[in-house]
């Protein structure tokens, strides 16, 4: 239970939870619930509001993160358009390993028009809903330059996420990649409003997704806007190194 005991406030209940499921199928839940009581352990997380002022509080500068997929970059040439992929659409890390091989795969076999979208710019998540939609975590589109896209195409397959992750870790480099999404969402508030937002990051219903977003106007209206924001995250988070 100590392994429980120090897992984040935002993991630790749903562990709690799944421990409880399994110990009523073991047959030991009284013995369970008195582990949790001898470890000081609580059924429930933090609140929502200590939860937004984290969010708030934990990246004051945007630009330590850009510095960070520099370091990357510089560490892991390999993974440098894998952090870019992540920098300029706010995937979360699963969704951008994901994505990042589709786009390989479908490339090789000369299909990734079934999945990008060339002439809007957009990576087009919601045609493959096997893989992108997830009972409470969905992704819509992202918007994503050619030139990125045709790097990214050259490269070779990553295993999973947690073998990203430990890439970083091995060039004794913090990880950071949820971050990268905090960051991303704090920098586009200079772009755009809170909506869209929230639709590019996928936190909208498939209803909303479908009735209010996807129509043209709204999409050329917003491929302009979400594109200067890519562009001058590019420039904070190139290495010295890439042309």
């Amino acid at each position: 239970m100590s392994e429980v005991r120090d897992l984040k406030e935002t993991i630790r209940p749903n562990a709690l939870k799944a421990l409880s499921v399994l110990a009523k199928f073991l047959g030991i839940h009284d013995e369970y619930k008195q582990l949790i009581r001898d470890y000081g352990l609580k059924w429930s997380g933090r609140s929502a509001e200590d939860l937004i002022i984290d969010r708030m509080t934990k990246v004051e500068n945007p630009d330590e993160v850009f510095e960070w997929i520099k370091q990357v970059k510089n560490a892991r040439p390999d993974l440098s358009e894998f952090v870019e992929l992540m920098a300029v659409t706010g995937l979360r890390l699963v969704e951008a390993v994901e994505s990042y091989n589709l786009i390989i795969k479908l490339s090789k076999e000369a299909r990734l028009n079934e999945y990008y979208n060339s002439d809007n710019g957009i990576l087009e998540h919601f045609k493959f809903k096997q893989i992108f939609f997830r009972r409470s975590k969905k992704t819509f589109i992202s918007f994503v330059g050619d030139d990125l896209i045709h790097r990214i195409s050259t490269r070779k397959l990553l295993t999973s996420p947690v073998a990203v992750q430990n890439l970083v870790r091995k060039k004794g480099l913090k990880v950071r990649f949820a971050d990268i999404r905090e960051t991303h969402a704090t920098f586009m508030t200079r772009y755009l409003k809170d909506n869209e937002i929230d639709f590019l990051h996928g936190r909208v219903t498939s209803n909303v997704f479908m009735r209010n977003y996807f129509n043209p106007s709204l999409i050329r209206n917003l491929k302009i806007r979400v594109f200067q924001a890519i562009a001058e995250i590019q420039k904070k988070t190139r290495h010295f190194s890439e042309p």
